[in-house]
């Protein structure tokens, strides 16, 4: 039996027996929170037990990292969602130790893509076209300077009210204990002319305060 037919026999046991019924609960988060957070399969359980959640309380979006790559991608138009349709106060990026994102390189997952029947030449047309694999292949070094990389993008967003809290924070995948790397309610230093340094330290604006 595949897996597909594995879940659909489970699927239709789990709603002929009415189980569904415990998990009824509104779409608006009930703490006001999404949560940003790695699609790996050990936090599945985990993640949402070691933060104290339960079904209807958080938002939760997902991919390889708990990265934002683009800030007109579709996990920052799903936070400003978020935020904006559904009544959310506050974000929390939770990254974990011991990522498969950490050291990802794009010569060995290109040759593991070749492996897998990508031809070389199809490749190369990729490269070509001005799509930089490199850089879109290629992972992080530190989780913690991810984490705050990706609360910057995040917090700096044209778009995201100055009222949201943006936190950073990075979870072991095995005992769930959570470290702190930003918090969001402590507003970011600012230098003598109350501007902010951006992280290529050029200089950007402060977001604005409400009254």
């Amino acid at each position: 039996m595949s897996e597909l037919s594995e879940i659909l026999a489970h699927n239709r046991q789990f709603v002929d027996s009415g189980e569904y019924a415990k998990f009824f609960t509104d779409k608006y988060p009930v703490r006001e929170l999404a949560i940003l957070s790695c699609m790996d399969a050990r936090i599945i359980e985990l993640l949402p037990r070691a933060l104290g959640l339960k079904n209807g309380d958080a938002k939760l979006i997902k991919n390889a990292g708990a990265l934002v790559s683009h800030p007109w991608g579709s996990v920052m138009r799903s936070l400003l969602v978020a935020v904006f349709e559904l009544k959310v106060k506050e974000i929390m990026v939770v990254a974990h130790h011991d990522c498969g994102m950490q050291k990802l390189n794009a010569d060995g997952f290109l040759k593991k893509a070749e492996a897998q029947g990508i031809a070389a030449d199809r490749i190369e047309t990729l490269k070509n076209a001005g799509i930089d694999l490199d850089k879109w292949l290629t992972g992080f070094d530190s989780v913690e300077d991810s984490v705050r990389h990706t609360v910057s993008l995040i917090r700096r967003h044209p778009l995201m009210p100055a009222n949201i809290a943006i936190h950073g924070l990075v979870i072991h995948p095995t005992t769930g204990k959570l470290n702190l790397v930003v918090d969001g309610t402590v507003q970011p230093e600012t230098d003598e002319a109350g501007v902010m340094p951006s992280e290529n330290g050029q200089n950007a604006l402060p977001p604005k305060r409400t009254p």
